[in-house]
């Protein structure tokens, strides 16, 4: 792979979008797509980079390609079919997934890159739009270390800390138990500060406590003042995504043979908060749930 290669970048999402736009301004010649042509024409004229008429033409005129899309089967379809990246691919190519995924289709999409002959490695991501925007988000790696040193320049356009996690499929796995561990720690921090506002404790001063305390968590510091208190509920990452994810989560508990009880009551008040609340909803706003069971509201916003 030359210094420079061409990166085929698909989905331009709330966080492929700030992603790509790190590698144009790294100097990577980029071919784009998105399932929404317009969004991936915006890309072409705001950042830079060129728009591809498939999946197929990008993946011939690229080295390395980037899929970053909502589930696994919407990868399991970019690459299929007459018009998918398998059908252009070049042999020697990388296919790097950065899809919050499930592993054992990671694994047999692996086998089919394999079979077209080029190399398929998971690497979702940790930090969500705020650090994609900065490139510091957190890259699991699941692949080969040769492939690992052949494309970590690229990933450092994204992440600061990049974890190899083993073999492809296992960084999709490590993603799910990642925002298994977040999504705790949310709901039970939400209990808490109603809990706190009921004994007549300023949520606000709870956070603070929180963060200097052994209760900091990631939603501590980073969600419950910003998306919670403030009411905004827009972190940027979708409630229905963290659903997926947590699903992801059980089915390799369940694959694994491994008790999860805590867990599988934390993936059901996901669900179900998803499901009172309907489609399009930011994953902070899963305190409406926890606000709504005990008749009782976080927000300052009058």
């Amino acid at each position: 792979m030359s210094a420079q290669p061409t990166i085929g970048f698909v989905g331009l999402g709330s966080m492929g979008w700030p992603m790509a736009s790190l590698l144009h301004k790294a100097g990577y010649p980029l071919h784009v797509i998105d399932a929404s042509k317009e969004r991936a024409q915006a890309f072409a004229k705001e950042i830079g980079g060129t728009v591809a008429a498939s999946n197929r033409e990008l993946a011939a005129a690229s080295e390395l390609i980037i899929t970053i899309l909502p589930t696994s089967n919407i990868v399991e379809a970019v690459l299929n079919g007459p018009e998918g990246l398998l059908a252009g691919l070049r042999p020697g190519s990388v296919v790097i997934d950065m899809t919050s995924g499930v592993p054992t289709i990671t694994r047999t999409l692996a086998e089919q890159v394999a079979a077209a002959k080029g190399h398929m490695v998971d690497a979702p991501v940790s930090g969500g739009v705020p650090r994609a925007k900065t490139g510091e988000l957190a890259i699991m790696f699941g692949g080969s270390a040769d492939l690992l040193e052949r494309v970590r320049p690229v990933l450092s356009c994204m992440g600061t800390s990049i974890t190899p996690t083993g073999d492809v499929g296992s960084a999709h796995a490590m993603k799910a138990l990642n925002n298994l561990v977040s999504a705790g720690g949310f709901l039970i921090g939400v209990e808490a500060l109603l809990i706190g506002k009921r004994f007549g404790l300023d949520p606000a001063a709870m956070v603070d406590v929180l963060n200097s305390s052994t209760g900091m968590n990631n939603s501590t510091q980073k969600k419950f003042k910003q998306f919670v208190l403030s009411g905004q509920y827009n972190a940027g990452f979708g409630l229905d995504l963290m659903v997926k994810d947590l699903s992801i989560a059980l089915g390799i508990g369940r694959d694994t043979n491994t008790p999860t009880p805590f867990s599988a009551l934390c993936r059901e008040m996901w669900a179900s908060c998803a499901q009172m609340l309907g489609p399009g909803q930011d994953h902070t706003a899963i305190a409406k749930l926890s606000e709504a069971l005990a008749g009782d509201t976080l927000s300052e916003k009058k």
